[in-house]
């Protein structure tokens, strides 16, 4: 990581919803935001203070991890800043390791995207073990009309 960015563990609502506003992601209100950023572990490459990148995990404290955002701004990309971001995510989850604890660290990657997170030992569902991961989303009834 260039030496002029800067780690840290936070950021406003304001700046996530630019990030994700960059690479095309859905926005939320920002009261919406703040909770989903209190209730997360952060962390936010910053270029002179500017949030430029950002890896957010929740963790319910017992076996399950989702890594929720791996976000690079676009003028950003292709620094390495999305692999730092990973690895340090990852030897975060190593030091909470118990003896006899393992973690089901899960993600969803966005498309095309996969091939970077196979670099970290992730497998692609659906495979011969297990299916295809599922989601979706819940809006008010505003937002479905």
């Amino acid at each position: 990581m260039d030496e002029r960015y800067v780690m840290g563990d936070s950021i406003s609502p304001a700046e996530y919803m630019g990030l994700r506003r960059t690479v095309e992601w859905g926005e939320f209100p920002l009261e919406e935001a703040q909770a989903g950023l209190d209730n997360s572990l952060i962390w936010c490459i910053r270029d002179e203070g500017r949030a430029i990148a950002l890896g957010r995990v929740i963790w319910d404290k017992g076996y399950v991890i989702y890594i929720a955002d791996i976000i690079v701004h676009p003028d950003y990309q292709g620094q390495g800043l999305g692999r730092v971001l990973m690895e340090e995510i990852v030897s975060f989850i190593h030091s909470q390791l118990k003896p006899g604890y393992k973690f089901m660290v899960s993600l969803s990657s966005a498309k095309g995207k996969d091939g970077f997170y196979k670099k970290f030992g992730f497998i692609s569902r659906p495979n011969d073990d297990v299916g295809p991961g599922m989601f979706r989303w819940f809006a008010s009834e505003e937002e479905n009309s």
